[in-house]
């Protein structure tokens, strides 16, 4: 059930992501299998229909990246839901080296088929060519660099740091990483707000008080306890039907107060935004399978 609060209209299709979206077309035949990182918090979300169009026909694994910042039972769910789709599937966090063995592993299960043909041929040593993809901001250069043990892609906390193909080498693997992409038209609020909500969008054509305002309907509806631990509110406080009213009561309690005694209310949700995707509401997941 979408929060009212969370009709945001937000389009951002910067020109970089069109000549993404070209280059992908054409190196998509150079690869064997393609590997597309979603956030955890958000699967359905993170899901680019430009991506699922040029890259279909190919072997695919999903990895749900920031699986630390996600639920952990809906990201159970989430995973089964992949799976008895035939795709795929792991929950990972980018940042630790853990789980890279379980991705070289999965990797080579979706392409079995394929590297038993080389087999065949007498190529068993050929290398396994991979396309990363995903959106802005989910960790694709953070991954790689876990999955190669060190730094060989650029990162950062915020959408738009790689702009060109790189390819890197790691052992039998060759990863081409692609630069994050969205697609034209986002079709749906909900979609928007939520890729605005974990930072796929840049902030700065963002209204960050619609935003804070649009998260806190959501997060009212699915986590109220989270919210009232967090800020110490009441459940009458809570419950006020202002959503703006609520940013103000929070700015208030954490002390932003302007001159004459006004909450500073731009200052406070840049705060709630910030806490949100630093995991310090908890661990949060905005989308379930059965309402994808």
């Amino acid at each position: 059930m979408q929060s009212s609060a969370q009709r945001v209209d937000i389009q951002w299709f910067p020109g970089h992501m069109t000549k993404t979206l070209r280059l992908m077309e054409r190196e998509i035949r150079n690869v064997d299998v393609v590997l597309q990182l979603l956030d955890a918090r958000i699967p359905h979300s993170s899901l680019n229909p430009e991506i699922a169009r040029i890259t279909a026909g190919k072997p695919h694994l999903y990895l749900l990246n920031k699986a630390d910042l996600a639920d952990p039972e809906v990201t159970a769910q989430w995973l089964d839901y992949f799976r008895r789709g035939g795709d795929g599937c792991l929950a990972i966090t980018s940042k630790g080296r853990g789980g890279m063995q379980a991705v070289k592993k999965a990797i080579e299960t979706e392409l079995s088929e394929l590297l038993a043909r080389r087999a065949g041929k007498g190529m068993a040593g050929a290398k396994r060519r991979v396309m990363v993809v995903g959106i802005p901001n989910v960790g694709k250069s953070t991954f790689i660099n876990s999955f190669a043990g060190s730094v060989r892609a650029k990162t950062a906390d915020r959408p738009g740091v790689t702009r060109g193909k790189q390819w890197v080498t790691v052992g039998d693997f060759d990863l081409l990483d692609m630069p994050g992409v969205l697609w034209k038209k986002f079709d749906s609020p909900t979609v928007a707000g939520n890729l605005a909500f974990i930072g796929s969008i840049r902030d700065e054509i963002l209204d960050i008080e619609s935003l804070a305002m649009a998260l806190l309907g959501e997060m009212r509806q699915m986590y109220p306890d989270r919210l009232c631990e967090r800020y110490r509110l009441s459940e009458e406080e809570l419950a006020v039907e202002d959503v703006y009213s609520l940013l103000e009561t929070i700015g208030k309690k954490r002390g932003m107060l302007m001159s004459g005694g006004a909450v500073n209310t731009e200052r406070a949700a840049i705060m709630l935004v910030d806490e949100f995707r630093g995991a310090k509401l908890g661990r949060v997941s905005l989308e379930r399978p059965g309402e994808a």
